[in-house]
Formats: structure tokens, sequence, C-alpha cells
């Protein structure tokens, strides 16, 4: 079962990098660099969504000896509620964007 997330607009940046491969692990270093969020901000992003069974996660050793990193993916249920909020999201900036004058 999923708990609540508060969809700030970190979480949302991270919901929407993630999103547009909801199956792919993804590195923290790549969410990083496409969400422009600095790790003091994204990786307790990250952790809240795994805590709260958005996100799974796991180690991964690279080929050359270098450190293992840590990379991240949606659950099932996880991957429903992100591409809901995205959805939400984009509907209401389409909505509340301003009139020309």
């Amino acid at each position: 079962m999923l708990d609540e997330v508060r969809l700030s607009q970190q979480t949302m940046l991270v919901l929407e990098a993630l999103v547009q491969k909801p199956q792919d692990w993804t590195h923290g270093y790549d969410i990083a660099v496409r969400t422009g969020l600095k790790s003091g901000t994204l990786y307790p992003v990250l952790m809240r969504l795994s805590q709260r069974g958005w996100l799974e996660s796991r180690w991964e050793q690279p080929e050359n000896n270098g450190r293992p990193r840590h990379v991240y993916r949606f659950t099932s249920a996880g991957r429903k509620r992100a591409q809901a909020a995205v959805a939400e999201r984009k509907s209401i900036s389409r909505v509340a964007k301003p009139c020309p004058a």
C-alpha cells in the first residue's frame, strides 16, 4: 500500500523526470541532472518516495571497479500514482495560464 506523499515542487520535478522512462532503473545523479536539484534536496525526496512505497531502490555494482551507485525506479502502484499526479499538474497548468492583456 502506498502512503501519501506531499507533492512539493521538488517532488514533482523528480516524478516528472522518472515518468519519462517509468520502468527503467535510474541513477540518482541522472535525476539530479534532469531536475537541477542539488543532492541535499534530491536524496531526501527519493528516500521519502522509497519509504512510502512509490519507488524501489537498489545498489548497482559498476563494471569497471567504480563505486556502487544507488538506482531507483517506480513500483507499479507508484508509477500509476506518479503518472496521475504529473497529468493533473499539466492539466492545472494549462488552465491556470494567464491571459495576455
